[in-house]
């Protein structure tokens, strides 16, 4: 009787221990959105509370922690400013700029995401950016998609921070939109340089729209740590 009592004991001991983790982990995710919302009043917060739990349930799987998070809201058409980048250390926005998406996504507003290769459509989930190098579009930047069968293709789709002259403010007054791309969130060359620099090297990039399989389905913004554990294992000789 007494050992079947002392087993009680320790599980609810463990299962308030856990209760107190989770809450403090949820205190903290708000607190940093918190900060950085203050940074971007023009981002959706829903937007934003979803990009730091995602990227904060990555972290506590095993990843290391980032300096740097962008977040693309793609449920905005892209003649708006709709990607963000944020300092993570400093709580402060380095970026609030025009972002591209893929021909095949939609026309001024992106509708139609893919994971396949030769969709020319843009991806959305959260991604883990990696090596900067010199392409065809000059400066880029690869990523890895960390979502099975959401984005984890991106590398193999050649999807990459890059430079685009048609991403453009003249293109909004002649047709209403900017240019699309390939699948890759273009950005200004103006600022190119910049953004590959401040993402470059194991920081997260969130793209969002309003899918709800997505967003039932997916283990980092419902943070399920035994599946993003197995998803982020492959990449961990490579992080950063």
């Amino acid at each position: 009787m007494m050992n079947t009592l002392r087993q009680l004991l320790l599980a609810a001991t463990g299962a308030v221990v856990c209760l107190s983790s989770a809450h403090a982990d949820d205190a903290s995710d708000f607190l940093l959105a918190e900060s950085l919302a203050r940074q971007a009043p023009g981002l959706d917060r829903k937007v934003l509370d979803l990009a730091v739990t995602a990227m904060q349930c990555a972290v506590r799987s095993g990843l290391e922690a980032a300096e740097r998070l962008a977040v693309i809201d793609f449920s905005l058409p892209s003649s708006e400013r709709r990607l963000w980048i944020f300092d993570l250390t400093e709580k402060a926005l380095l970026v609030e700029d025009l972002v591209a998406h893929g021909q095949n996504s939609g026309d001024n507003y992106a509708t139609a995401f893919s994971n396949v290769v030769g969709s020319y459509q843009s991806s959305i989930g959260l991604f883990r950016t990696q090596e900067s190098y010199f392409g065809r579009h000059g400066y880029s930047l690869r990523m890895d998609g960390l979502e099975p069968g959401i984005n984890d293709k991106a590398r193999e789709r050649a999807i990459v921070i890059h430079t685009a002259d048609y991403v453009d403010p003249d293109w909004i007054a002649r047709q209403g939109r900017i240019g699309r791309s390939q699948g890759c969130p273009a950005v200004r060359p103006e600022i190119g340089e910049m953004v590959v620099d401040s993402l470059k090297g194991g920081q997260f990039m969130f793209s969002y729209y309003p899918d709800q399989d997505w967003l039932a389905s997916s283990a980092y913004i419902n943070c399920q740590p035994s599946r993003v554990a197995s998803i982020i294992e492959p990449l961990r000789g490579r992080d950063g």
